[in-house]
């Protein structure tokens, strides 16, 4: 049997909530399964919320306070959590950043910008620049720290499977000057030499897609639901549907089949990234 991880309270607002959480259910003497038995939720999920992997959902925390007889005290402190779990992304985001961590594949769809996970900073900055125009200098370089933090998931070499089609006209986006563009692709190009993304470019005069006017996330999971997540500069939304999921997957296999294949695409980016660094702009 595995041993027991122990939870460093002090790590974060969400780790102490969660070792509070383990150490009431097991003073009661309650295992997980006894603790969420009569909720809509599993034991996988209440104990990731003790590891501080998950968000408290209220829904649960009153059930848990009415389990344990803590008087509210979790459904009281769920909010601050969700808050602090939250570490400047917007209330919409939040819970995309947490499922990207647990994702065993990531497929998206870059038709105006490149996705999240790639970014280097002065893409993020500029981005920002634009969507945001009153930020604060600090304001920005929090979006920009949490924006780099969430492109450390690839750190781990085996997860998340990724694949991401771009569409080819943002390769020579005037967003950046073109030696940071450069640096943009080549970070993207660096990823997939490594092998660990999957690039496709979709030519500029590819046939029309379903969704091409908006990116597309799918993320699959190793005991959930896939999901699928799309948005603008100021909103954003989830769906776990399983039938409306099932539909933008199979539009995104359309996509990723009218695309060039991941050789060719890696070609184009590594071309493209010379030509900026060249001063050899295309039509």
């Amino acid at each position: 049997m595995a041993a027991r991880k122990e939870i460093d309270g002090s790590a974060s607002v969400p780790a102490f909530y969660g070792k509070e959480l383990r150490w009431r259910r097991e003073q009661l003497g309650l295992t997980l399964e006894e603790t969420v038995a009569g909720s809509f939720y599993g034991v996988s999920y209440l104990s990731e919320i003790e590891r501080a992997r998950r968000r408290m959902p209220l829904d649960l925390a009153r059930h848990v306070d009415q389990v344990l007889g803590t008087d509210g005290f979790f459904a009281r402190c769920c909010e601050d959590v969700r808050n602090a779990r939250r570490g400047g992304l917007a209330e919409y985001f939040a819970p995309v950043a947490e499922m990207e961590k647990r994702a065993r594949s990531i497929e998206e769809w870059g038709p105006a910008l490149i996705p999240g996970l790639l970014h280097t900073a002065p893409y993020t900055r500029a981005i920002t620049h634009v969507t945001h125009p009153l930020d604060l200098p600090e304001e920005v370089d929090e979006k920009v720290r949490n924006r780099l933090r969430r492109g450390r998931l690839f750190e781990d070499p085996k997860r998340p499977e990724y694949w991401v089609v771009l569409h080819e006209p943002l390769l020579r986006s005037p967003l950046l000057p073109p030696g940071e563009m450069a640096e943009q692709l080549d970070h993207v190009a660096t990823l997939a030499r490594s092998r660990r993304i999957v690039p496709q470019i979709l030519p500029w005069n590819a046939p029309l897609s379903p969704f091409m006017a908006h990116s597309v996330k799918l993320m699959e999971f190793d005991d959930e639901p896939p999901v699928m997540y799309t948005e603008g500069p100021y909103h954003g939304q989830l769906i776990d549907d399983p039938a409306i999921v099932k539909r933008y997957a199979k539009a995104y296999d359309r996509l990723r089949a009218a695309a060039l294949s991941s050789e060719a695409s890696l070609a184009m980016i590594e071309t493209t990234v010379e030509d900026l660094r060249n001063g050899n702009q295309r039509d």
